[in-house]
């Protein structure tokens, strides 16, 4: 059988109950807050962007990686098999936008010239 509560017991539970549910209210009160919930998205934001810029940079080291080694040996030597034909595109390529913009059209300045005297 329980043991009968007296008075001073119960008053003593209510406040502490009291306490237990001010304190309850309190910690809601901060996670409902505007600053508090934009600071929790703030740092999810952070932590995904960080994991996203991680990954990033994995796959980008990786990438370099594996293009270093198409040339170059381990020893660190060039592989000239491989470097003298990408070199040889890489010269055309210049040399070939090179002559497309440098193109001049005479005919079509002596006209623009003859319109603005």
């Amino acid at each position: 059988m329980p043991e009968a509560r007296t008075p001073a017991d119960i008053e003593a539970d209510i406040v502490r109950r009291r306490q237990d549910l001010a304190a309850a209210l309190d910690e809601i009160a901060v996670r409902v807050h505007p600053k508090t919930i934009m600071g929790d998205v703030k740092a999810k934001a952070a932590a995904a962007v960080d994991r996203t810029a991680g990954r990033a940079y994995v796959v980008a080291n990786r990438t370099v990686t594996d293009v270093r080694s198409q040339f170059v040996t381990e020893e660190g030597n060039l592989r000239l098999e491989r470097v003298v034909p990408v070199a040889v595109l890489a010269v055309a390529a210049i040399g070939g936008t090179y002559a497309l913009t440098s193109r001049r059209k005479p005919a079509g300045r002596a006209k623009a010239r003859r319109r603005h005297r």
